[in-house]
């Protein structure tokens, strides 16, 4: 990953860009994200879940009948964050891109592998006619891959800073350039 750009109108003096690695180690790490999405009539719905960072993208899951399935079936812009409720320390992150609809069993596999590796046995997904299903549950469960167009990261504490990183393709997972002005 490149390097990302340090906005000084929102950093301390001094205060330089955070590596990309304890960014993604973040997002690696956190348990509980909030995805913000827009209903029909425009209003925002904020929900917090649970998501997985692999292979350099952000994955989240929903039940088809959830307000969050459907705001993304109408529109599948998102913005989901993630961090600490500390003020003077921690990394909070905002990812914004596409949510994309993933159906490819071969990678649902692999997204099911990671959920469970990293949340445990009641997130554990069986993959069945290109979706999930919640082992023990019937059910589908819609699983979602972030193309992030920017990616915010907010160093809390001394000292204070924001760096940004923008996607070049938001197609493609790591190809980021520095934020046009």
């Amino acid at each position: 990953m490149g390097p990302g750009e340090i906005d000084a109108r929102f950093s301390a003096p001094g205060a330089t860009a955070l590596a990309w690695d304890r960014v993604e180690a973040a997002l690696g790490a956190a348990q509980v994200f909030w995805v913000s999405t827009v209903r029909v009539g425009g209003r925002p719905h904020v929900t917090p879940l649970i998501a997985v960072w692999h292979d350099g993208w952000l994955h989240l899951t929903t039940g088809p009948e959830e307000q969050k399935a459907r705001n993304l079936a109408a529109n599948p812009h998102v913005a989901i964050t993630t961090g600490s409720n500390a003020m003077g320390a921690g990394v909070d992150i905002v990812v914004e891109g596409t949510a994309l609809r993933l159906r490819d069993e071969s990678e649902l596999r692999q997204l099911a592998d990671a959920f469970l590796a990293k949340y445990g046995e009641t997130w554990r997904y069986e993959v069945a006619d290109g979706d999930f299903r919640h082992a023990g549950a019937s059910g589908r469960v819609l699983v979602y891959r972030v193309a992030a167009s920017k990616i915010l990261a907010f160093s809390k504490g001394e000292p204070f800073s924001q760096t940004r990183w923008r996607v070049a393709d938001p197609g493609r997972a790591g190809v980021f350039e520095p934020p046009r002005t």
